[in-house]
């Protein structure tokens, strides 16, 4: 006799955000959101904000996870302790995926602030940490006149960006990012500020790791104590690849900048440090008046470069 298998869809449509902790999902996990002149706050103490995004934790995923946002003037912020704010994104915790991860944000006139204390902002990004995924993961996000800002102690914000972190994945990581006259800023304290760009650190990897970014009149700042600023630009750090590393950069009329102690700003650029790479790697920039400057202490800036380390 055939043993029944329940296979379900999860389908939101227009949600300010989903969250799943401790669950097992056999089916395509999907989130379709259309936001307008709207605002989402999480302010004091615990905090966190999610609008027109996906989170997962300590969850076991076999399928698909989808999540398609549409957003236009509006606002996420998460003030006051915890913090963390997601606007149009994917963030995977602790959990095992078999199957593909996608992101596809569109955001305009829009901002995802994250400030004071825990801080981290992302919008219109993927973040996987602490997991195993068995498929692709591929973001593409369009944004316009908007910013994300991560503000006072812990810092760090993404945005149109890929973060993979302590986590195993065979798969393709994909980026495309189309970001224009908008700002991302992390400010005060821990930093780290990436636009456009695909971080991988302490992780394996056995898959094509590609980034695509189109970035015009735009600003990417880290500033005051722990620094970086990536800009269309791929790192790789304490981690095994093999595969592929491909960057491909368009960047006009724009600034990346580390300003103010630890500093490192990278713009076009990719940088390997301590890790094992079986596969090419190849960086294509096109870059227009534009600067990178890294300023005040450590320093070290790369423009349209490979470094490997």
């Amino acid at each position: 006799m055939k043993r029944a298998i329940a296979i379900f869809t999860l389908l939101f449509f227009g949600t300010i955000g989903t969250a799943l902790g401790g669950s097992k999902i056999k089916g395509t996990l999907t989130n379709k959101a259309n936001i307008k002149d709207s605002s989402n706050m999480a302010i004091g103490k615990g905090n966190k904000a999610n609008m027109g995004s996906i989170g997962i934790k300590n969850s076991n995923i076999k399928g698909t996870i989808v999540n398609k946002a549409n957003i236009k003037n509006s606002s996420n912020m998460a003030i006051g302790k915890g913090n963390t704010a997601q606007m149009g994104s994917v963030n995977v915790a602790n959990s095992k995926v078999k199957g593909t991860i996608t992101n596809k944000a569109n955001i305009r006139n829009s901002s995802n602030m994250a400030i004071g204390k825990g801080n981290t902002a992302q919008m219109g990004s993927v973040n996987v940490a602490n997991s195993k995924v068995k498929g692709t993961i591929t973001n593409k996000a369009n944004i316009r006149n908007s910013s994300n800002m991560a503000i006072g102690k812990g810092n760090t914000a993404q945005m149109g960006s890929v973060n993979v972190a302590n986590s195993k994945v065979k798969g393709t990581i994909t980026n495309k990012a189309n970001i224009r006259n908008s700002s991302n800023m992390a400010i005060g304290k821990g930093n780290t500020a990436q636009m456009g760009s695909v971080n991988v650190a302490n992780s394996k990897v056995k898959g094509t790791i590609t980034n695509k970014a189109n970035i015009r009149n735009s600003s990417n700042m880290a500033i005051g104590k722990g620094n970086t600023a990536q800009m269309g630009s791929v790192n790789v750090a304490n981690s095994k690849v093999k595969g592929a590393i491909t960057n491909r950069a368009n960047i006009r009329n724009s600034s990346n900048m580390a300003i103010g102690k630890g500093n490192v700003a990278r713009m076009g650029s990719v940088d390997v440090k301590n890790s094992r790479i079986k596969g090419t790697i190849v960086n294509k920039a096109n870059i227009r008046n534009s600067s990178n400057m890294a300023i005040g202490k450590g320093n070290e800036a790369n423009m349209g470069s490979i470094s490997v380390e």
